[in-house]
């Protein structure tokens, strides 16, 4: 045992999980990782190692709450206890509604709702007795903002949002020191545009503008270590999603009816029988570690300019605060020798 940060890591193998892995083994972390498929766990693993960290691999569907209990046990007696534990795991259908199946639905509801709710609960157990602890969800700006095409996985993440909400307030009814965040995600370039279920007539693709899974990462890791935000956002078009559902969801709604089919496509024709990952990993049937980027990256963005603002937010809306202060100083400021001068003349 040592005194290194324990995190834990579901849906480890590929895309934000792979990429926020590695960022907390460059920090020296024991991390533990969790997913389905073996190939991407393997990948994953030399990842940590390779930036300095531990890795412990650990087969688990999410959807199995057994699953997830038993490799919570397994962390602690490898590790010790769990420090932070970051949800990111998921799967989904990219077709119209009526296109979905309900075994469908239910399974991605099982793995991107459900599998979010079971790495909670097995983390609180560990972490509340001892009064400590982070506990990560990732979600998406379509936890806020539903689109077509995606039915299941936006239900999920908006239920992932109420939940941990109604977790929170339990927390601070306690005054306990164990915290729940969400990082809201953009569009992010992993593999599973390339792998999900899709009964669409051309290859699915993340809304532009794009981002790479090491931002987003970047964004996790800082919400491990500042937990006490209810929420953080990253990237602009995250910003700009949830600002106009606020603003005007009417519109939104026209709009996305109008782009929504067309926006989530490329211009390359799929297969129908296409592999994909709903029931079983994609590596378990190709036998490839798909790592963490998608087909992509000629289009993503490495930066983030806004995730600065997001993460110094208490800052900036004390310069503003003082901005503003000191701005109306000046104006009373010049009244009062406005004033000054009229009376004297």
């Amino acid at each position: 045992m040592t005194d290194r940060q324990v995190v834990v890591i579901t849906g480890a193998s590929a895309g934000i999980g792979r990429a926020s892995a590695q960022l907390f083994g460059a920090r020296g972390a024991q991390v533990a990782l969790l997913a389905r498929g073996r190939a991407g766990l393997d990948g994953a693993a030399k990842d940590v190692e390779n930036a300095g960290g531990t890795a412990l691999p650990i087969p688990t569907d999410v959807a199995d709450y057994e699953q997830v209990h038993a490799a919570a046990r397994q962390v602690e007696d490898t590790f010790g206890p769990i420090d932070v534990w970051v949800n990111v795991a998921f799967t989904s259908v990219f077709a119209p509604f009526h296109e979905i199946t309900p075994g469908e639905f239910r399974r991605v509801t099982e793995v991107s709702y459900l599998g979010f709710v079971y790495g909670t609960m097995v983390a609180l157990a560990r972490m509340r007795p001892r009064d400590r602890g982070a506990i990560v969800q990732v979600g998406s700006a379509l936890g806020q903002r539903s689109i077509p095409l995606q039915s299941a996985y936006c239900g999920a993440k908006h239920a992932i949002n109420g939940f941990t909400e109604s977790l929170r307030t339990e927390l601070m009814h306690e005054g306990s020191n164990v915290h729940v965040t969400v990082v809201q995600m953009p569009a992010v370039n992993t593999p599973q545009f390339s792998w999900v279920l899709s009964r669409l007539p051309r290859h699915p693709q993340p809304v532009p503008p794009i981002y790479q899974p090491e931002v987003a990462a970047r964004g996790v890791v800082f919400a491990a270590d500042h937990p006490q935000r209810k929420q953080y956002w990253v990237g602009a078009s995250t910003v700009g999603t949830l600002l106009g559902q606020k603003i005007a969801p009417a519109l939104l709604d026209r709009y996305l009816a109008k782009t929504g089919y067309q926006s989530q496509q490329t211009g390359e024709k799929v297969k129908p029988d296409r592999l994909h990952n709903l029931w079983e990993p994609l590596d378990s049937q190709d036998g490839h570690d798909h790592g963490a980027h998608g087909t992509f990256n000629d289009r993503a963005h490495s930066r983030a300019g806004q995730l600065w603002f997001s993460h110094h937010a208490r800052l900036l809306v004390t310069a503003t605060l003082t901005a503003t202060g000191a701005a109306a100083w000046l104006r009373s400021g010049h009244r009062r020798q406005d004033r000054s001068t009229d009376q004297r003349a």
